[in-house]
């Protein structure tokens, strides 16, 4: 039996949409490999349970690529480790 989306699980894929977007920008920065796919699974939920704010769902999970993006980037340029600690 199929289920409809109750303005509850509308209300939490609302929720999700801007915590997707807003998890998914300092992911270009900082803790990307852990941000980026964190902001593609909300994005995605938030999508599934009936958003009212599709294009910060869709803007979260393409950040969240982007995130992943970078960190492809980064560590295939020899600059895997930003942060070195001692000599």
């Amino acid at each position: 039996m199929e289920q409809l989306a109750t303005p509850r699980s509308a209300a939490d894929g609302d929720q999700m949409a801007v915590a997707s977007f807003l998890l998914a920008l300092p992911g270009l920065l900082l803790f990307n490999v852990v941000l980026g796919p964190v902001a593609i699974v909300l994005g995605t939920l938030a999508l599934v349970r009936g958003t009212g704010r599709r294009g910060r769902a869709v803007l979260g999970i393409a950040l969240g690529v982007a995130d992943l993006a970078v960190l492809a980037a980064v560590t295939l340029a020899g600059h895997g480790t930003v942060w070195q600690l001692g000599a």
